[in-house]
């Protein structure tokens, strides 16, 4: 999925996956959807749950967990497990680089359109890829220079 989709695009998108499913197209799962796409960085599912009940909407713990694991299934949202850590989700966009910090945990972005144009030209094994994302692990900016 690539940044060019708007939110009526990406409801349409996951009304389609779950029509075509057969899962109940619930008030909630959408309302989860639409948090999910206001978050501005990496979260948790227990992050979404409480922005979701900070703005007054209750939902379950687990229809969070089920409908996160939809948005996933469905293209919307990419899981990631960085090292040891618990799952995140951020909503899936191509081809970026994560560089994590192994000191304080922090996790940047970013997009090198000549490691893309590379990337996406490699064919091992006759594997045809359409996006990516590649992790990096080292030492931030700012923890680099506390020492």
């Amino acid at each position: 999925m690539s940044n060019d989709y708007d939110n009526n695009s990406i409801e349409d998108l996951f009304m389609r996956f779950l029509s075509e499913g057969k899962f109940r197209k619930t008030p909630e799962r959408f309302a989860i959807l639409r948090k999910a796409l206001e978050m501005n960085s990496h979260f948790e599912v227990d992050a979404l749950h409480t922005a979701i009940e900070n703005d007054g909407y209750h939902v379950s713990r687990a229809t969070v967990y089920n409908t996160v694991e939809l948005l996933e299934k469905a293209g919307i949202l990419r899981k990631n497990v960085f090292g040891q850590n618990s799952a995140i989700y951020e909503v899936n966009r191509d081809n970026h680089i994560h560089l994590i910090c192994k000191r304080c945990g922090k996790i940047r972005e970013i997009e090198n359109p000549h490691i893309a144009s590379h990337v996406m030209q490699l064919n091992p094994d006759n594997f045809i890829p359409d996006s990516f994302s590649i992790t990096l692990y080292g030492v931030c900016g700012e923890c680099s220079t506390k020492n």
